[in-house]
Formats: C-alpha cells, structure tokens, sequence
C-alpha cells in the first residue's frame, strides 16, 4: 500500500501550472514562433495542461506542439530488466533556428533530458533549448542540467519517490513523495 505524503495538493498544482504559463507568455511574447517539445510519456501529459491555458490567454506566438520519445538516446536502455515499450514520436516540423522550450514532469538525475537533447539532433539545431519541469529534485543530480522554470523544488534522499498524479489518468493533479519501498514504480 503507498501511503507518501502530499507535497502539492490541487489548489497549488493549479496555481503552479498557471505560473509557469504566465512565465512563459512573459518570456516568449515578443517571439514568432516557438517549438513546446514534452518527453514521452508524462512530460506530454505537462505540456497540453499547458497548452490548454495558453490556448485561454491572449498568447500570440504561434506554437508548435511537439511529443519526443526517447526510449532509445537513454544510457540505461539496454540495461533495464522488463522490456522497453516505446512512445510514439509527434515531431512534424524542424526546430532549425527557433526557440524551444522542452517539457518534462520531473527532473532527477538529468539523464532523461540528456537523452531528450540527443534525440532533438535530428530534428535541427535549434536557436536556444530551455527546461521546465514541474518538479525539480535538486539533489542528486548526475549531470550538470538545470531547469529554466520549475513549478517546484524538490529536497529529497536517494530513496525518495517523488510521483506527479494527473487527473487525466488519476482521481486530480497532486504530487507524492514517497520512500522507494512503498512504491512499485508503475
């Protein structure tokens, strides 16, 4: 049975969602277009709640939604026991010379995103690549990757489990931190 203790109930996960579309109508208005990229599987679950209050805002810049799988630019996929299911890709453009903004839900180790960062060479050099992460678990970092907006930072052990909960799947937006034997990692 997981028994965690909730670290951000709805009312806040709302209001952060809200901030960090706020910070990025401040940040990107001035731009003509920018590239919204979410890893695969629940950085794109982050980056439509998003999308959808960008939709409600009176944002401009046109947008180009983008869902990256990374399954196989990670450095651990041939070491994992059960086998790899991968996503699939929604890249449908190049980020040649544009802005992109790269979405996940949490970052840990920063490996994730380096996978995510190799993967993005296929589709162009872009002009600059920026994170955000709803949350941010400062410590244990292996690389040296930084979030640009974070909805939350994160002060954990090594055998902490933090789980971000969506209502789209899930009864509503919360985020669990949990000791790594009360979860099973699903």
């Amino acid at each position: 049975m997981k028994h965690g203790r909730e670290i951000m109930e709805p009312k806040r996960f709302d209001l952060t969602l809200l901030r960090l579309t706020e910070q990025i109508i401040e940040d990107y208005s001035h731009c003509e277009e920018l590239c919204l990229i979410g890893i695969q599987p629940r950085g794109t679950i982050l980056l439509k709640e998003i999308l959808a209050r960008l939709q409600n805002s009176n944002f401009k810049t046109k947008v180009f939604e983008g869902h990256l799988d990374i399954t196989f630019y990670r450095d651990d996929f041939r070491r994992r026991e059960k086998i790899l299911a991968p996503q699939s890709n929604k890249m449908d453009f190049l980020i040649e010379g544009r802005e992109v903004l790269l979405v996940d839900d949490v970052l840990y180790t920063g490996r994730t995103i380096q996978a995510a960062l190799s993967a993005l060479q296929h589709y162009g050099r872009p002009s600059t690549i920026k994170l955000l992460t709803l949350i941010d678990r400062r410590f244990n970092r292996h690389l040296p990757i930084q979030c640009d907006y974070t909805g939350m930072e994160v002060d954990t052990v090594d055998h902490a489990y933090v789980r971000v909960y969506w209502k789209l799947g899930d009864s509503e937006n919360r985020v669990v931190l949990y000791d790594s034997k009360e979860i099973d990692n699903d």
